[in-house]
């Protein structure tokens, strides 16, 4: 099976296998008009609609027992504007296709995430993001986007054209429509220096502001039960490109982060016990590197090891007390972790339900391999999030509901009325939005 979802006897199934759904219909429209038409008969016949990706989230935000639209015809670049450096891609184009594209025409995306198998419009509704200190979301980089509503019009918005779609659509949920295709800013390719080096997990949280202020993309992974971090800093560079080698580069990327790591999670799962030594010696495997390259090489990596993550945004300013009490928590509970914690920023955007949304952020995501217990660790993760104000990822696991978003983020009303007004009829809902906005 390929890394995307995968639909067996008419069940999808999602990336991480937590979530199954079994839709009415299948649609793969392969134009705009196809796909609109689409939405006129689900409402004919009384059915839900949700357009899917490629499964990467971990809710069941696209599960539908209604009409599951599949955007794998709705591929490719619309248009590229060297005079507004913009580029218009159709919504479901893998961003692995997107980067290829535009490092081929001398373009790249300013920041991106660490996983490039998703969609553009799964990846932008779901507010995904990688890290960095000016440079946020993959959302908060879109100029312009096309959004086909409940009664099967084009809707197009940007700044200046229907602006409070625009400032509420480009993180959607997949509530306010179907996301056609997508306009982003874009910038002439640069070069990347990567600098991976391990650190004390207390050296790390007392300089944490410095490692922040320092570099334009820093991020760090901790290695629970251990005192070690693996830190990256990744900061423009002139050059000359220095790509890992081939040899090394499957060492660490392939054997290191796939395959021994993949043998260390089922030892860690038949022996919990063997745990805290897996994570120490894990936490020592990997050895400081430093290499230049083209963005999308430094910012992602394969991920081949599947799993099941719960990710928080938390103020800047409380990163380091919600990760002392995440260690904690660790410490007492006898829980036994073999998954990295990574920790990523971003600063403050414009998007009613960014996670990043009107406060400089840094996400705390937590894994378990895929078919391993998450309950209770997640469960005490969540409780030190929430008590922080957290935001959760809305493509990844969580408990909170539309009461608690109301708390969180101050725009909320403002979503939620913009809902009502383009899809009364809630012809976008599943169990999943009820939950999170309400019904």
């Amino acid at each position: 099976m390929s890394s995307t979802a995968s639909a067996k006897n008419g069940t999808w199934r999602n990336w991480g296998g937590n979530v199954t759904a079994r839709p009415a219909r299948e649609v793969t429209p392969a134009s705009v008009d196809e796909l609109a038409e689409a939405v006129r008969r689900a409402a004919e016949d009384g059915l839900k609609v949700k357009a899917v990706g490629t499964g990467h989230s971990f809710t069941s935000i696209a599960a539908t027992d209604g009409v599951l639209v599949r955007p794998q015809l709705l591929t490719g670049i619309r248009d590229i504007d060297r005079d507004a450096m913009t580029v218009t891609v159709e919504a479901g184009t893998p961003l692995k296709r997107l980067n290829l594209a535009l490092a081929r025409e001398g373009l790249s995306l300013t920041n991106m995430g660490d996983i490039m198998e998703q969609t553009v419009s799964g990846a932008a509704s779901t507010g995904t993001h990688g890290t960095g200190r000016e440079s946020a979301s993959i959302a908060a980089q879109i100029k312009g986007l096309e959004l086909v509503t409940a009664d099967g019009s084009v809707l197009t918005c940007s700044e200046k054209e229907n602006p409070e779609v625009f400032a509420a659509a480009r993180i959607g949920l997949g509530a306010l429509g179907i996301v056609t295709a997508i306009t982003f800013a874009v910038e002439p390719l640069f070069l990347l220096t990567a600098r991976e080096e391990p650190m004390p997990f207390d050296r790390v949280l007392a300089d944490f502001d410095e490692l922040w202020a320092e570099n334009e993309h820093f991020e760090f992974y901790w290695f629970p039960h251990t005192g070690s971090t693996n830190t990256k800093r990744n900061n423009r560079s002139a050059g000359p490109r220095r790509p890992v080698g081939r040899a090394a580069g499957w060492i660490e990327d392939e054997f290191l982060s796939n395959g021994v790591f993949q043998v260390a999670q089922w030892v860690g799962r038949a022996a919990p016990a063997t745990v805290p030594t897996i994570a120490r010696v894990s936490s020592k495997a990997l050895s400081a590197r430093t290499y230049t390259d083209i963005p999308f090489k430094v910012f992602t990596s394969p991920r081949r090891v599947r799993f099941v993550e719960m990710e928080y945004a938390v103020p800047r300013a409380a990163v380091t007390e919600t990760l002392r009490e995440l260690r904690t928590v660790i410490e007492r509970s006898g829980l036994r972790i073999s998954f990295p914690v990574e920790v990523r920023t971003a600063p403050a955007d414009d998007i009613t339900l960014s996670t990043a949304s009107g406060r400089d952020s840094a996400y705390i995501a937590v894994h378990m391999v895929k078919g391993t217990p998450f309950q209770a660790y997640f469960t005490a993760a969540e409780r030190i999030f929430t008590a922080h104000e957290g935001r959760p990822h809305w493509g990844k696991v969580h408990t909170r509901d539309a009461e608690y978003f109301a708390g969180v983020y101050p725009r909320f009303g403002e979503f939620t009325a913009l809902r009502d007004r383009l899809d009364p009829d809630r012809r976008f809902q599943n169990d999943y939005l009820r939950r999170v906005l309400g019904s």
